[in-house]
């Protein structure tokens, strides 16, 4: 599916969405779902969408599948939520097709859907609200390329399958990859959105490719495996990794120079937009197919910077926790 189709399919969507009516003054009740509570991403999405609720007057409900790779789980949950007769839903699909039936289900009852985070295969939703995930991966490929010298062989190390948040950032780094004729991708492999996992993969792939020179990783468990691997196998400064999220892992390895830098979303905009859209929808408010939350290249140079202070701030505690 094209960028373009979906973006003129959402535009069609929020048009047809008659459900997105005045509610008066009635308390709303807003579910917002995640992948999962897992990682720091998710924890800091509910942050956003509570600080949301609490300035909107909206009650919500959090509820996360047991981990990213149970879109059954999730499906479940989203019933749930239509029988619960929730005003409004955010969610953050599994999987780009697998959650479609339910959510149009969703929709049909009169309970607008706004999807965040990762994309769904439904042009009936309200809006999407997410980082532009296909420029993260060409972010990615584009410093992986810089710190390597433009040559040499590289690994990719893929989430789950389906999942259209990481897929794009995979395709963005595919794509910009072959740029660099003197770059070789000569692996890529799922880490099945676990870091366990992450370490398994990319240690065989270390022995496997002695020659590797550098790591794409396209979420926060990827790149914690990645940067345990290339520690273990005695590859720091050899193999150059760059990751995407956020962590106190992450920001460490970043300072000690096992992870060169990573991509960074805004969680928290993303839950507290998901929410706002979900609430203006609702007063019949006008409201856009599509909004794009921040993105930052986070390195060892610009770490301290106030810009990167301020969009890492979302994170609690994180650069704090990191220091001690």
């Amino acid at each position: 599916m094209s960028r373009r189709w979906k973006i003129a399919g959402l535009i069609a969507g929020a048009a047809l969405l008659g459900l997105c009516c005045a509610e008066g003054k009635k308390k709303l009740t807003f579910a917002v779902l995640p992948k999962a509570d897992t990682f720091t991403f998710w924890p800091t999405v509910r942050k956003g969408a509570e600080a949301a609720c609490k300035e909107l007057g909206v009650e919500m409900v959090w509820r996360g599948a047991k981990d990213e790779t149970s879109p059954t789980d999730q499906i479940k949950i989203v019933e749930a939520m239509i029988a619960r007769e929730v005003n409004g839903i955010a969610l953050a699909p599994q999987h780009a097709q697998s959650l479609v039936e339910v959510v149009e289900k969703a929709i049909a009852a009169k309970i607008p859907v706004v999807v965040i985070d990762s994309g769904l295969n439904s042009d009936k939703i309200v809006s999407f609200v997410a980082t532009d995930n296909y420029e993260g991966g060409v972010m990615g490929a584009e410093r992986l390329a810089k710190i390597i010298g433009e040559e040499g062989e590289v690994a990719l190390i893929m989430n789950i399958p389906g999942a259209a948040s990481t897929e794009a950032r995979e395709k963005g780094f595919r794509d910009t990859i072959k740029k660099f004729p003197k770059i070789k991708l000569v692996q890529e492999q799922h880490a099945e959105g676990k870091s366990s996992k992450a370490l398994q993969v990319v240690t065989d792939i270390l022995t496997a490719r002695p020659n590797l020179v550098g790591i794409f990783t396209a979420n926060e468990p990827g790149a914690i495996g990645a940067v345990n691997a290339v520690e273990n196998e005695g590859r720091k400064g050899k193999v150059r990794i760059v990751g995407f999220d956020a962590s106190v892992a992450l920001i460490k390895a970043i300072r000690s120079g096992t992870l060169d830098s990573t991509i960074v979303q805004d969680p928290f905009q993303m839950g507290y937009r998901g929410v706002k859209v979900l609430y203006d929808c609702l007063q019949g408010k006008k409201v856009n197919p599509l909004e794009k939350t921040p993105i930052k290249l986070v390195t060892k140079d610009n770490l301290d910077s106030q810009e990167i202070r301020e969009h890492l701030a979302a994170y609690g505690a994180l650069i704090q926790d990191e220091k001690k």
